[in-house]
């Protein structure tokens, strides 16, 4: 059996430096602030009313939308909830700790006064009796959900080209692809339509649309937050996620959906600390912040498949870790390369069993025919898209009388050896490094039509589902294109329900970063006024 770890090497990283030079003309960078609490402020000194603040963003939704295609639905119900949070304040009366949150929800979680479509057709116009326990959860602290975000059907793709109804575009470059399969939450993160967003995460499905739009994407522990009321894809590994401009913002969204729920029984019993205790004003650090704090650097992303500049935006990131006070080591995983075909296969086979509801009779909608095989047939062929389909086969193949053992079962055993191997680094270092892709944002139908290089790109975060760990995308420096400047993330790994350590080291890498402007060209000129 492959060793877990093999030795790390100390690594210094002077020469390194990251590329944070994409800024507007007439402005000097500052860290990113909290949305979330700069808002409640706002509204609580009656400096603006929510009504105004939720037509600010309606507004800037209306014209970026054309362009961008991020939403399939936009809430007709915005501002009569905003008035509502107003009477609040004129009363005196308590506000939650998200009152006046615009919040832009997947649509594969269910909302119970909008559609939930999961990208698919075979979901149109569907409209869930009830709502997701992070979605009633994020109500009842006062958020506004402002509309459900477009997706790849199902949770199925990385670059949101795989959804039944339209292509989203990246804020950065209109031509490239957003991420995927969560990229229309964040693109209207990115585009600030809203403040916040919820996404899901099977297998990096928060983390690289987060990389490749330049906001912040954060995965929790799977059974941090309920599944209950997300439409399923592959169970043992879905969870759902956060976006926000800020570190901030994405934990206090974090916090507000967290918690056991006796409707999913994967969900957590742990108690969910306060995460917004971690964070600490820049004025307030340290000069080395991070004193002591131990920084893998996983050697198998840095390799062979990965762009130049994105591994030298990657080193620039350790770099600046070193500086903060931390010492950075290169760690290897040798199974590393073995969680993307083990991925491929659980996912497949769980998404078999759980898409097989969607047969025109007990969901979705239904082909008349005269015969029952008939009704099943023709109502899935008309209602699912190809990848959904070509995935659904994969995973019936692989759990096939003949074929369990040779696939599915050594998936699991493999999906063994990707926990162990990332427990032991982890007990070697606080936290994990890496890329959250191996490239910036490609154009839009570059991957189409060559699937295996678009799930290639999934390895970067992959093993993290399989071991069930949270994970923290942010952006970290950028990549030049023919034409703009591309957001580069970097993602950090903490051990299981450590997301309070992956916040507090977050938000002191955010804050100090220096020279960066993660605000996309389509709206820096009107966020610059």
């Amino acid at each position: 059996m492959l060793s877990s770890v093999q030795t790390p090497r100390l690594l210094r990283f002077q020469s390194f430096s990251l590329k944070c030079l994409h800024t507007h003309p007439t402005t000097t960078p500052t860290p990113p602030h909290s949305q979330i609490l700069t808002i409640r402020k706002s509204l609580l000194s009656r400096e603006i009313s929510a009504v105004d603040l939720a037509g600010t963003f309606l507004n800037r939704l209306r014209n970026t939308e054309p362009h961008l295609k991020s939403f399939l639905y936009v809430s007709d119900v915005v501002l009569k909830e905003a008035e509502e949070i107003d009477r609040k304040i004129a009363e005196n009366e308590e506000l939650g700790p998200l009152a006046g949150v615009l919040v832009g929800v997947k649509d594969n979680i269910c909302t119970s006064d909008m559609p939930s479509t999961a990208g698919s057709k075979i979901l149109e116009n569907y409209r869930p009796p009830f709502d997701a326990t992070a979605v009633g959860k994020m109500k009842k602290c006062g958020a506004i959900v402002i509309g459900k975000t477009n997706m790849d059907e199902f949770g199925m793709g990385s670059t949101t080209e795989g959804s039944g109804y339209q292509v989203t575009a990246n804020p950065w470059d209109l031509s490239r692809v957003p991420g995927g399969s969560s990229g229309g939450s964040a693109a209207a993160v990115s585009a600030r339509q809203c403040m916040v967003s919820l996404g899901s995460d099977t297998g990096g499905s928060v983390r690289q649309p987060a990389s490749f739009c330049g906001v912040v994407g954060l995965k929790p522990t799977y059974g941090r937050v309920s599944r209950y009321g997300l439409v399923a894809y592959a169970s043992s590994l879905d969870v759902i996620g956060c976006f926000g401009s800020s570190v901030a913002d994405a934990g206090i969204l974090l916090h507000a959906i967290s918690g056991h729920d006796k409707f999913d029984a994967t969900s957590s019993k742990k108690e969910v600390p306060d995460f917004a205790s971690q964070f600490t004003a820049r004025d307030h650090l340290d000069s080395k912040p991070l004193k002591g704090l131990r920084v893998g650097l996983i050697r198998e992303t840095i390799e062979d498949g990965v762009e130049p500049d994105v591994i030298s935006s990657i080193r620039g990131a350790a770099s600046h870790f070193e500086e903060l006070g931390c010492t950075v080591t290169e760690v290897s995983l040798p199974s590393f390369s073995l969680g993307l075909p083990a991925y491929y296969i659980l996912a497949s086979s769980e998404s078999s069993s759980n898409l097989s509801r969607y047969d025109g009779i007990r969901y979705g909608k239904q082909v008349f025919a005269d015969e029952l095989n008939s009704l099943y047939g023709e109502s899935r062929a008309g209602g699912l898209g190809s990848e959904v389909k070509m995935r659904i086969l994969m995973g019936t193949y692989a759990l096939s009388a003949g074929y369990y053992d040779a696939y599915y079962k050594r998936a699991q055993q493999v999906r063994t050896l990707v926990r162990e191997s990332f427990r032991a680094a982890l007990d070697e270092n606080d936290i994990l490094i890496s890329p959250a892709a191996p490239s910036a944002a490609y154009k839009i139908g570059e991957k189409k039509n060559d699937p295996l290089s678009m799930y290639a790109g999934d390895i970067m975060t992959v093993n993290v589902n399989l071991a069930g760990l949270p994970a923290l995308v942010l952006p970290c420096g950028f990549v030049d294109s023919s034409s703009v400047a591309l957001p580069v993330g970097v993602q950090m790994i903490s051990a299981a329900f450590e997301e309070e350590k992956l916040l507090k080291v977050g938000h002191i890498f955010e804050q100090t970063l220096q020279g960066c402007s993660f605000i996309p060209p389509l709206v820096a000129d009107e966020l610059a006024c």
